[in-house]
Formats: C-alpha cells, sequence, structure tokens
C-alpha cells in the first residue's frame, strides 16, 4: 500500500513539473511569436517604402525618354503585370492546397 501511495505522489509530482515546464514553454513560444510578428510588420512597412521610392525613381529615369505619362504607364503596367503573376501563382497554390486536403485523394473529374 505504502508504495501505491509513493507511486500516486511521484506521478503528481511528474504531472505538476510537466504542467510547469509546458506553462514556460508556451511564454517561450508566445514572446517568440510576438516578436517575429513586430519585426515581420517593421520589415513589411520598410519594403513598402523601398517600393515607393523605386517606382519614384523609375518614373524620375523614364520620364525624360518617354514623357512623364509614358513613364507612369510603363512603370504602372510593370507593378499590375508583376501583380498579376502572383496572384495567378496564388491561385495555382491554392488550387493545389485544396487538393492536397480534399477528400477525394486528389482525383478530379
Amino acid at each position: 500500500m505504502d508504495e501505491l501511495k509513493q507511486l500516486g505522489g511521484d506521478a503528481r509530482a511528474y504531472a505538476e513539473a510537466e504542467f510547469a515546464f509546458q506553462r514556460v514553454r508556451a511564454g517561450v513560444a508566445a514572446k517568440g511569436l510576438r516578436d517575429v510578428a513586430l519585426l515581420g510588420v517593421i520589415a513589411f512597412t520598410v519594403a513598402v517604402f523601398g517600393l515607393g521610392a523605386l517606382v519614384v525613381g523609375l518614373l524620375m529615369a523614364l520620364a525624360p525618354i518617354v514623357t512623364a505619362w509614358g513613364a507612369t504607364a510603363i512603370v504602372a503596367g510593370g507593378l499590375f503585370l508583376i501583380a498579376l503573376i502572383l496572384v495567378l501563382m496564388a491561385k495555382a497554390r491554392w488550387t493545389r492546397t485544396l487538393a492536397a486536403i480534399s477528400d477525394d485523394d486528389g482525383i478530379r473529374p
């Protein structure tokens, strides 16, 4: 009987230690996730400003060659083309993802 009581006490101590460990682990993961999200937002903001500077620079560089309207058309057209390519890539990825998780094992009619 004493051995069963000791086993129960040991199991309880183990469970409490495991719970404490997992709580600390979750806290570390949450802090890491917060830091990654914050750095990601800052990086995105800097990238947007960099893209804006690139667009302005391209407009200024092309304007003397093809006029201001031509430079605007070239730069805007290039950006729209890049956006279209990215949307098509995202659509293809979404289709592959849906096919991978569907219940019909990837069989399409």
